[in-house]
């Protein structure tokens, strides 16, 4: 029935100059999501942009279209010739194969001109079409359709624009935001957890383009604990386009830091390495900042004296997307995305080995910097460097 689906999209609207470039983006973005749609059957017009299909059923595109970030709705919709009587019969078939089903609901159209050429203007384009929807409707469909100007059931929707006219009805939500790469490059520091999946899910909906760097600490870890991490990073990959992720050799350090410093503070001289490693990485590779996925109060290494003793390390800007959300919130978040049931898979990563029964919650540098005088800091980043390992990795079909 349907010729094409509307694709809405919200605050790109809002980017002044910038707004072909972040519209062009999302085209790109559509088209990659949709491989199987010729790219010339995927354009844009002032405000929207549009698939047109060609027999493709629409409950097969969106399921991709609606991970897309940046598309706010998806419209299926029928294009007409911008003349009352095909609008009008448009409107009807809208309405109708709703009412097919039998039951009764409430109506309301609306109408948006694009193209202030047209003869009508929006409230009697809208009236004309109304009336001639409820007079089939009384004739095919006794009481089953009613008005309903404040809370209808059913909002059909005209536009007439430049091109064409086109009728809708129903909307299927996207996740909104800005389109993947619009907003630079990001590395994210990628446990087996909860939070950090979410984190990097929040930094693609705010179009930042994504990398991963996991740190591993195998053989006192198994194999396993990568391969979560793998599936979590093509679970965010479906979301955001293929995604870099560098295994890093990670346990001389952590051997390093059990063996020579105090236990109390394994946790924190910990992250910091993690944090030197994920800097020079992202200096290599290009990245314009470090995104992790800590909550502040929620474990001992996450108050904000613990944060700054790790951050001051960093050259490039530290990104925490969940830093005023409870768990509860993040957990929710997970579930939604679709990362939640592997985060809790108990494989042990890294930052479960050697955890101190009292870790300290309120560092300080002094300490740090003298218990990281046992350690021969650039020799075993150099070691987990060259050890590490790069894998692109795709949504599973």
């Amino acid at each position: 029935m349907y010729s094409h689906l509307l694709i809405s999209y919200g605050e790109l609207a809002l980017k002044g100059l910038n707004r072909p470039r972040f519209e062009e983006k999302l085209l790109a973005n559509i088209r990659h999501a949709l491989p199987q749609i010729p790219a010339e059957r995927i354009y844009r017009t002032r405000g929207r942009c549009f698939v047109q299909l060609a027999g493709e059923p629409v409950e097969e595109i969106l399921p991709a279209l609606s991970r897309v970030f940046g598309v706010v709705a998806i419209s299926p919709a029928l294009a007409v010739e911008k003349n009352l009587p095909s609008i009008q019969d448009a409107a009807w078939q809208v309405t109708e194969s709703r009412l097919a089903a039998g039951a009764p609901f409430t109506f309301k159209i609306e109408s948006r001109r694009v193209d202030k050429r047209f003869p009508l203007t929006s409230p009697q384009l809208s009236q004309k079409a109304a009336s001639y929807v409820i007079q089939k409707a009384d004739a095919a469909y006794p009481g089953l359709l009613s008005v309903d100007v404040h809370q209808p059931q059913l909002l059909v929707q005209l536009e007439v624009r430049d091109e064409k006219a086109y009728i809708y009805g129903e909307k299927y939500p996207g996740p909104g935001g800005l389109p993947v790469g619009v907003s630079g490059k990001t590395l994210l520091m990628l446990s087996g957890g909860i939070d950090s999946p979410v984190a990097g899910w929040m930094m693609q909906k705010r179009g930042a383009q994504l990398g991963a760097v996991h740190f591993h600490s195998y053989p006192l870890t198994s194999r396993r604990a990568q391969q979560k991490v793998t599936d979590l990073a093509r679970i965010l990959a479906g979301w955001g386009g293929p995604l870099p992720v560098y295994f890093v050799y990670f346990t001389e350090i952590q051997k390093a830091i059990h063996a020579k410093t105090p236990e109390n503070l394994h946790v924190i001289l910990m992250r910091r390495m993690m944090m030197r490693l994920a800097n020079l990485i992202a200096a290599r590779d290009h990245y314009q900042a470090i995104v992790t996925g800590e909550s502040l109060g929620q474990v001992a290494s996450q108050t904000l004296d613990s944060l700054h003793v790790v951050n001051c390390l960093s050259l490039l800007p530290v990104l925490r997307p969940l830093i005023g959300m409870d768990k509860e919130e993040i957990i929710a978040r997970s579930e939604r995305i679709g990362t939640f049931e592997l985060s809790i898979q108990p494989y042990e990563d890294c930052c479960t080995l050697f955890v101190p029964k009292h870790p300290v919650t309120r560092p300080s540098l002094g300490p740090l910097e003298k218990a990281e005088e046992a350690l021969a800091v650039e020799d075993l980043l150099a070691e987990a460097l060259a050890k590490t390992e790069r894998a692109l990795l795709k949504p599973e079909l």
